[in-house]
């Protein structure tokens, strides 16, 4: 097994194979999904296809068959959730702080400003003809499911160019696989940050995996990126982290995204929907739901 790792979408992308002959095209094919990701889902340049769209809230605005995809995740992320993944949360991140690429935040303190969330039934979305309205004043954020989205693409792009060898990749927590696993599984960690050491390691052979957490992607006291659509401000502190493992990267970080606003009903929701999970509350105590492994003892 050989990889690789870069910066990429304001995190670290990396990519796994199982025959190191296949590393440079997976990479390649990677590099490529990410990029046409970038160029139709960023909300932090002005060329992106979303921001266009975004600047024509009111009117129908034309869209490429990538942001379409992207938005019908986004719209479909918030129906299987009943709302608590919602696309139009774009004005409640900018008011509270999330502006600009995250590298370039700095810390903010002060009381939360909040506003009403349209609701993702405001968006209308006609894939047929190409088009895109949103009401006066909606902005579109695709931030989570979109970089799922792009795992799950990126590692089957990665598969093809890579003859059928076995592919992972892993965009900042957010996991999928395609192609052959090996013989013994792919070993994952799983933690509070992607780029520290791992609270678990276990293993997955297919789907996705995907980890949302409100103490990396942060800029002050209650401050993170994972806005509860109920309030219009970051969700509130009962987890600060929680991991699913689903059918595909997007249906994982859908429910890893929906545990956090969900917050205390969050197990009982996730069992409901067969998904193994991990949730590890504030103050780091670990609820385990369905199939998930236990957490040995000593560790």
């Amino acid at each position: 097994m050989t990889a690789a790792s870069w910066p990429a979408l304001g995190t670290t992308a990396s990519v796994y194979v199982t025959d190191a002959n296949a590393l440079e095209p997976a990479r390649a094919a990677v590099e490529q999904e990410l990029d046409a990701i970038d160029r139709a889902c960023s909300r932090f340049r002005d060329d992106s296809d979303l921001m266009r769209a975004n600047a024509r809230a009111g009117h129908p605005a034309p869209v490429g068959p990538l942001l379409a995809e992207a938005i019908a995740v986004a719209l479909r992320a918030a129906r299987l959730t009943g709302g608590m993944v919602d696309p139009t949360i774009g004005e409640a991140l900018v008011l509270a702080g999330y502006d600009r690429d995250f590298a370039q935040l700095r810390p903010t303190t002060g009381p939360l400003r909040a506003v009403r969330v349209p609701g993702w039934h405001a968006v209308k979305l006609d894939r047929e003809h190409a088009l895109l309205t949103l009401p006066c004043g909606v902005r579109l954020d695709l931030g989570a499911t979109a970089k799922a989205l792009a795992a799950d693409r990126a590692a089957a792009a990665a598969a093809r160019g890579a003859d059928g060898a076995g592919v992972l990749v892993n965009l900042g927590g957010d996991i999928a696989v395609a192609g052959a696993a090996p013989a013994q599984g792919w070993t994952v960690g799983v933690g509070d940050d992607h780029r520290g050491l791992a609270d678990q390691t276990l293993t997955i052979r297919g789907g996705g995996l995907a980890t949302s957490s409100t103490v990396v992607r942060c800029w002050g006291p209650g401050r993170h990126h994972i806005i509860d659509p109920r309030t219009g401000i970051p969700a509130g502190p009962h987890w600060r982290t929680a991991s699913v493992a689903a059918a595909s990267c997007v249906d994982a970080n859908t429910a890893s995204t929906a545990a956090i606003v969900l917050g205390p009903s969050a197990p009982a929701w996730l069992a409901e929907r067969d998904l193994p999970a991990r949730l590890v509350a504030r103050d780091g105590a670990v609820t385990i739901v369905g199939s998930w492994p236990q957490e040995l003892a000593a560790a």
